[in-house]
């Protein structure tokens, strides 16, 4: 911020010198009488900036942009006019033997008096309205600098609630199959607890982060699949598939886990047999997911779970990869097939 300030303070005074000096740049070689300088360049030159940072440093924003336009034309109308007079009290009791002079050498009249005075209006009109400009479009770039933040801070809040929103469904989900576990294999129940721990450390711990490596996901979800596994039958077949290199990619997490919970909700069945096919691929900056698992419609009094899952996904889709996601979800023959593609750069 004060490095801004400088250059800002470097650039108003070298847009002011190189105005000072523009008498002597565009009048190069010749002979320069510094009273005529004074007199008709660097007095209203003097005048112009009085009315460039008065109305850049107070006018504007205490009255313009509060819309108070009256007052605004007024002061301002009444600073040029006694500019005006100002300007030409001085060149008559200071530089009037000037104007005499260059008159009788050039042989030619002064100008009509309707039209020095359009001149001058002119003249100190130009720094007003390069004033109420420059301080327009600062005010603007301000604005939209603040909106943007104001986005971004909506954006942080609403991906909060929605990674907050998705743990306790996890929690809950995961809570459902294990206490389906306990009558029938209390061993395995105690086994699953012991693994939700992990993937619930893992979640509050190590998930609070804009990305996370590729590799950390796909240990969470192979934890999770496992641990899926021991609540189902010999009947149903669970086959998967991860980059097994290190890729070094990072991704937003906690993306895939809804989609394997939605594959073990809907695509078991305790008394049919069932398969459950997990793909993943990583290559070009694009991680390419897949889950195809047989389709056993839910029951309309069967209220485990709400969908929410699913519906988080994607809004946390359209937040985070805006433009850079393909979801897509196919039913044939009673097998259901979901994938997602991410470019991760």
């Amino acid at each position: 911020m004060y490095s801004n300030k400088k250059i800002t303070i470097l650039l108003h005074l070298l847009v002011w010198l190189t105005l000072f000096c523009l008498p002597y740049l565009l009048s190069y070689g010749q002979d320069q009488e510094m009273s005529r300088i004074k007199a008709h360049f660097w007095v209203p030159l003097i005048f112009s900036a009085v009315i460039f940072y008065f109305n850049y440093f107070v006018l504007i924003d205490r009255f313009l942009f509060p819309k108070k336009m009256l007052q605004f034309i007024i002061i301002n109308a009444v600073m040029i006019t006694f500019f005006l007079f100002l300007k030409e009290y001085i060149e008559d009791n200071f530089f009037k033997e000037i104007a005499i002079k260059r008159l009788e050498n050039t042989g030619r009249t002064e100008p009509p008096f309707k039209m020095a005075i359009y001149i001058q209006v002119l003249s100190y009109l130009a720094p007003l309205l390069f004033s109420i400009a420059l301080k327009t479009t600062q005010r603007w770039v301000k604005t939209e600098a603040e909106r943007k933040e104001a986005a971004n801070i909506k954006l942080q809040f609403e991906l909060q609630h929605l990674h907050y929103q998705l743990q306790p469904h996890f929690f809950f989900n995961s809570l459902n199959n294990i206490y389906a576990m306990v009558d029938l294999s209390p061993d395995q129940a105690k086994t699953s607890i012991h693994s939700l721990s992990k993937l619930m450390r893992y979640m509050l711990y190590e998930t609070n982060v804009e990305t996370i490596l590729l590799s950390k996901e796909i240990d969470f979800m192979k934890r999770y699949i496992e641990l899926m596994k021991l609540r189902v039958s010999d009947k149903t077949v669970v086959t998967y598939s991860f980059p097994e290199k290190e890729t070094g990619v990072k991704i937003a997490p906690l993306l895939f886990i809804s989609l394997i919970e939605n594959a073990f909700k809907h695509g078991v069945s305790a008394s049919k047999t069932s398969e459950i096919n997990i793909q993943m691929t990583y290559a070009n900056n694009t991680v390419l997911f897949s889950i195809e698992n047989n389709n056993f419609p839910k029951k309309t009094d069967d209220k485990s779970g709400s969908g929410i899952g699913l519906q988080n996904l994607e809004k946390r889709l359209e937040l985070l990869y805006p433009n850079k996601f393909n979801f897509k979800t196919i039913l044939k023959n009673d097998r259901f097939l979901v994938t997602l593609e991410i470019e991760t750069n």
